[in-house]
């Protein structure tokens, strides 16, 4: 709501000192600079202090006039340490379908284009007092912060969230023959290796954005605990039916480490959201259709549920900044090359993963069923070749462009 330019309150008998200001306070923030508030007060000797307390202020007494019963004062406001901004005053957002959600606010509060470190962590659309210190938030732009559906996807990050300890049938869970159980405990170890990385990563860059677009912050922190319950869920589900952990390969701690050192949160949620979780988007698939139980199962078809949100959230990111800033084009793909050439010579695919891999779709170890095991493990690395190129192409990036930068991601797949 705009502020006003003149108000007028009764302070009746209220003292100076015992009520009267948290009167006449409220009402001069609802003013512009130079607007003018008139106070009709009863209490003795209101005159004197009220001018002192103006020029301490700021403010400027303009009239002390004795009326019948009653002093009137008028006060212009002074523009010398003035709260920046209008005053929230007599909103009230709309419920819809009985829900007061995050999107319906961002709707009534909108992402300003650029926001001031110098406001600290006060809220968007709130009156600043001026005097604070400046925070050393970043990320200060919108189109490089905020995609516009972001508190759309956390709405549905909140309403998605589940219970590894209870909605799992951790009960149901059987001993698996010796070479599938290793296999089991070998992908569940890799998954919850690169979701460590998809825990960390996100985490370096929520303190740096401004709370102009807390929504931002707000969904990494759903996309953090998802993480977090993802990692939760593998490693029980490794440990549990005779099974344990598998190998860590160099490979894996090479290419996640090119992650955790990015600097760039463009880069991070490209690299990180785009090409790596929306690669283990169809690993996730994958293990959830030769999945040697219906716990296993569930388990992947949750984690891509919420790996969904995060790639969703990835390219929402990349594609708004892009339409924004087209250098971001060649920053994008130098990034990929950069990493590409650091995993330089680390091999392909870490040898005990494809194992594994393999192991799982054949369920079992006789040459026939290993034999198609392995083709639909080749398959898997032709798909995930194929929808990497879609998500570039989305993104905007050329034919060529998309499968040059394709062909370049990790091996390890996150």
């Amino acid at each position: 709501m705009a502020t006003q330019a003149a108000l007028a309150i009764d302070g009746g008998d209220l003292p100076f000192g015992g009520g009267l200001l948290a009167l006449v306070r409220p009402a001069l923030n609802l003013l512009q600079p130079g607007g003018v508030l008139a106070v009709h007060s009863r209490a003795p000797g209101i005159a004197d202090e009220f001018f002192t307390w103006c020029k301490v202020e700021h403010h400027e007494l303009i009239e002390a006039a004795p009326q019948a019963g009653f002093t009137r004062l008028l006060i212009r406001k002074g523009s010398l340490g003035a709260p920046r901004g209008g005053m929230e005053h007599g909103l009230d957002l709309p419920v819809v379908q009985g829900r007061l959600d995050a999107a319906t606010v961002l709707n009534t509060v909108p992402f300003p284009p650029a926001a001031d470190p110098a406001v600290g962590f006060a809220p968007r659309g709130a009156r600043v007092e001026p005097g604070g210190p400046v925070y050393p938030f970043t990320l200060n732009e919108r189109d490089h912060v905020a995609p516009p559906d972001v508190a759309q996807l956390y709405d549905q990050a909140v309403n998605a969230q589940w219970n590894a300890e209870t909605d799992i049938a951790w009960d149901r869970i059987r001993p698996l023959p010796p070479a599938l159980q290793q296999a089991v405990g070998q992908i569940m170890t890799f998954l919850a290796e690169n979701e460590l990385s998809a825990l960390y990563v996100p985490s370096r860059f929520i303190a740096r954005i401004h709370p102009a677009y807390v929504e931002v912050g707000m969904f990494l922190s759903t996309q953090l605990a998802d993480e977090a319950r993802h990692i939760d869920v593998f490693l029980k589900r490794a440990r549990k039916g005779g099974g344990g952990l598998g190998i860590s390969h160099a490979t894996t701690s090479a290419s996640l480490h090119s992650l955790l050192v990015l600097e760039d949160f463009t880069e991070a949620a490209f690299l990180l959201s785009v090409l790596g979780e929306g690669t283990f988007l169809d690993l996730l698939r994958f293990i959830e259709d030769h999945a040697p139980d219906e716990v296993t199962a569930e388990i992947a078809r949750r984690a891509r549920a919420d790996e969904t949100r995060h790639v969703h959230f990835g390219m929402s990111h990349v594609k708004h900044a892009l339409q924004h800033d087209p250098s971001l084009y060649g920053r994008l793909e130098a990034a990929v090359r950069r990493r590409s050439a650091t995993l330089a010579g680390v091999g392909g695919v870490p040898a005990a993963v494809q194992d594994a891999l393999t192991i799982l779709a054949a369920r079992g170890t006789d040459p026939v069923s290993v034999r198609a095991g392995h083709e639909r493990f080749r398959e898997l690395l032709a798909v995930m070749h194929e929808n990497r190129v879609k998500r570039l192409r989305n993104a905007g990036f050329s034919a060529e462009q998309a499968g040059t930068l394709s062909d370049l991601h990790t091996p390890n797949f996150m």
